[in-house]
C-alpha cells in the first residue's frame, strides 16, 4: 500500500502550508481534501481551505479551534508542526495526487467486480457505470498549471507563424464543404463544439452529410452517430449527393445503365474512405466518448470530425432532470472535442415557438434547453429555407378555402433548387451573419451559390453594432 499513499509526504505538505500559508494557492490548484489518505489530514486540509476562504490566518491556534479532537488527535497536529520544512512543495503535492488517483482506480476495480458479478444489471448498464466512474476519475485527476507570459507569447508566435505558412488561406480547420462558410468560419477548428440547429424538414441532416462527404473525400476520418436514421438511409442520401442520382430513384432502384455505372464507381470510391457510422439509436456521453477514443487510437483512421444527429436524442446518465442531462451532455461533448483536438458537430432541435413569429428565422433563444448548449458551443448555425414555410402557408390557404367551399389556386412554385440560409448565430472566434447556399432537393444536396467565389461576404462581429459594413475576412498577411 506504500505506493498509493505516504503519511510523511502528506505531513510535509501540510507543514509547508502552516509555515508559508501563501503556498495554499498553488496547492489548491491540484489537491482536494479527499486526496489525502489519512482522515485527520483530510480534516486539517479542509480547515486550512476554510480559513483561506474566510481570509483568516492559517496557524496552529485557528486550526485547533476548528477541528474536532475526535477527528484529529493532538499528536497528529504536533507531528505536522514539527515536520522538516520542504522546498519543492509542488513535487510532493503531485505525489499525493498520484496516490489519490491510484486509490480511486483500486476502488473502481472493486466496483467493476460488483456490477459485473453481484448486481443484477445488463452488460451495457455495467459498462455505462464503469465508464462513468472512470470519466469522473480522469476529469478529477486533470490538472493545469498557470502559464507565464513568456510561454503564452511563445505559443502565440508559433501560431502566427503556422498561419503564415498556410499562405494566408482562409481555411484553417476542417472544411465545412462550402466556400463562403469556410471563409466566414475558417473551417471547423480543433476543440470546437459546433451546434447545427433547425426545425424539421429544413435539411440539417442533409447539410451535415454534405459536410461529412467533403471531409471523407479529402481523406479525413469521420465518426457519425445517427440516433434517428439507420446507416443505410444515411448512405442513400450521401450517394444522391455524390452521384447526382435523384434520391427517389436510388430508393426504388430505378436507374439507367449510366446511373448504375456511376453508382458502382461511387461505392468503389467510398469503400476506401474512413467513415464510421453508429446507428444504434441510443447512446449516452460515456458510451460516445469510449467509442470515439477507441477509433481515434488507430492513427490510420485519421479521425478528424465527429457528428451527432441529434443532441436531444442522446441519453442522460443517472436520475437527473432533462435540463441537467442536456447540460451534462453538451459540456461532455465540449470537453471531448478539446481532449481529442477535433471539432464535434451536434445537430439540435429548435422550439416550436418560432413558428408563431412572422419572421421564422431562428435565433439563439429558439434552441431547446438553450442555456447550456449556447454556453458550451463555439459555433451555433441555423438552417433556414423560406420556401418550406411558403409552401406550408399556401397549402393552409388551399385547405381553408376548400373547407369553405371556395376555390383557391396556390401561388407556390415547387422549384428543384431552393435558396437556403445558414445563419451563424454565435461564433466565439469570428463573425456572425448569414451565408446563402442552394439546396438541390432531389439530390438532398447543398451547394455553393454560383457566385460564391467572387461575392464579398458581409460580416458582423458580435460586439459590433453596425450590420451594414462589408468587409473581407481573409487572414491578414503577416510580414
Amino acid at each position: 500500500m506504500d505506493s498509493i499513499y505516504s503519511v510523511n509526504i502528506e505531513r510535509a505538505v501540510l507543514s509547508s502550508i502552516l509555515f508559508n500559508p501563501e503556498e495554499l494557492e498553488d496547492v489548491l490548484g491540484v489537491l482536494k481534501p479527499k486526496d489525502f489518505y489519512l482522515p485527520a489530514h483530510q480534516k486539517i486540509f479542509d480547515v486550512m481551505v476554510q480559513l483561506h476562504n474566510s481570509d483568516m490566518p492559517i496557524d496552529e491556534e485557528f486550526i485547533r479551534k476548528r477541528v474536532d479532537s475526535k477527528d484529529v488527535d493532538d499528536s497528529i497536529l504536533l507531528e505536522i508542526l514539527s515536520a522538516n520544512p520542504i522546498t519543492n512543495t509542488l513535487a510532493y503535492v503531485r505525489e499525493i495526487k498520484d496516490g489519490s488517483v491510484k486509490r480511486e482506480l483500486a476502488t473502481l476495480a472493486t466496483t467493476i467486480k460488483k456490477v459485473a458479478i453481484e448486481d443484477e444489471v445488463t452488460a451495457n448498464e455495467a459498462l455505462d457505470t464503469v465508464q462513468g466512474e472512470l470519466y469522473k476519475i480522469s476529469t478529477d485527476s486533470a490538472t493545469s498549471e498557470l502559464k507565464d507570459m513568456n510561454l503564452i507569447t511563445g505559443d502565440t508566435l508559433s501560431y502566427i507563424k503556422k498561419m503564415k505558412e498556410l499562405g494566408n488561406k482562409h481555411l484553417i480547420g476542417e472544411t465545412t464543404g462550402f466556400y463562403d462558410l469556410d471563409k466566414r468560419t475558417t473551417g471547423f477548428n480543433e476543440g470546437d463544439l459546433v451546434i447545427i440547429a433547425a426545425r424539421p424538414a429544413m435539411g440539417k441532416t442533409a447539410l451535415v452529410l454534405n459536410m461529412c462527404l467533403k471531409n471523407v473525400e479529402a481523406g479525413k476520418g469521420v465518426i457519425f452517430f445517427s440516433l434517428e436514421m439507420p446507416a443505410e438511409q444515411l448512405m442513400l442520401r450521401m450517394l444522391a449527393a455524390k452521384t447526382s442520382i435523384p434520391l427517389q430513384n436510388l430508393r426504388k432502384g430505378d436507374m439507367d445503365d449510366n446511373q448504375w455505372s456511376n453508382l458502382n464507381g461511387a461505392f468503389e470510391d467510398l469503400n476506401k474512405k474512413k467513415l464510421f457510422v453508429d446507428d444504434g439509436g441510443s447512446v449516452n456521453i460515456n458510451q460516445l466518448r469510449a467509442r470515439v477514443r477507441k477509433l481515434a487510437q488507430n492513427e490510420d483512421n485519421n479521425i478528424s470530425m465527429v457528428i451527432i444527429d441529434y443532441l436531444q436524442l442522446m441519453q442522460g446518465t443517472g436520475n437527473k432532470d432533462r435540463h441537467q442531462e442536456v447540460s451534462d451532455i453538451s459540456r461532455g461533448l465540449k470537453m471531448l472535442a478539446r481532449e481529442m483536438k477535433i471539432p464535434i458537430l451536434a445537430l439540435s432541435q429548435l422550439n416550436r415557438g418560432l413558428e408563431n413569429r412572422p419572421d421564422k428565422r431562428p435565433m439563439l433563444s429558439d434552441l431547446r434547453e438553450s442555456g447550456a448548449i449556447e454556453q458550451d458551443a463555439d459555433i451555433i448555425m441555423f438552417v433556414y429555407r423560406d420556401d418550406v414555410y411558403k409552401e406550408r402557408e399556401e397549402a393552409r390557404k388551399e385547405k381553408e378555402a376548400a373547407d369553405k367551399g371556395e376555390e383557391y389556386k396556390s401561388k407556390f412554385v415547387n422549384k428543384p433548387v431552393e435558396e437556403a440560409e445558414i445563419i451563424i448565430g454565435k461564433q466565439r472566434n469570428g463573425p456572425i451573419g448569414t451565408v446563402k447556399l442552394d439546396f438541390q432537393k432531389q439530390y438532398t444536396r447543398f451547394v455553393d451559390k454560383e457566385n460564391a467565389n467572387d461575392a464579398p461576404i458581409e460580416v458582423v462581429f458580435e460586439s459590433v453594432v453596425d450590420t451594414n459594413k462589408e468587409t473581407n475576412i481573409d487572414m491578414p498577411n503577416i510580414l
